[in-house]
């Protein structure tokens, strides 16, 4: 189980996205959830990366500006990873 920085939500790993910060501070998404670096997770549901891409969260979380661009790659995967699982079920 791991916590939806957004929603405060506790929910299993394979529901959730980590992000992480690497020493570089360039923050990127981790979808093998295996990077090396200072993570964060998020759920796999739109409404809460657009949430998370309006109040800047992961500004916050990491500490650091991250460009807009990371937030629009966020929501994109988020869309996608959600419509893979409409479409195939829970398995991943």
């Amino acid at each position: 189980m791991r916590k939806d920085i957004v929603t405060g939500e506790m929910k299993p790993k394979k529901e959730l996205v980590r992000v992480v910060k690497n020493k570089e501070n360039e923050v990127s998404l981790d979808p093998t959830g295996k990077k090396a670096g200072r993570g964060a997770y998020i759920c796999l549901d739109v409404d809460i990366a657009k949430k998370a891409r309006s109040e800047r969260t992961f500004d916050k979380v990491f500490e650091t500006e991250i460009p807009a661009e990371f937030y629009d790659e966020l929501v994109e995967y988020v869309d996608h990873q959600a419509a893979r699982r409409e479409l195939f079920g829970n398995e991943k």
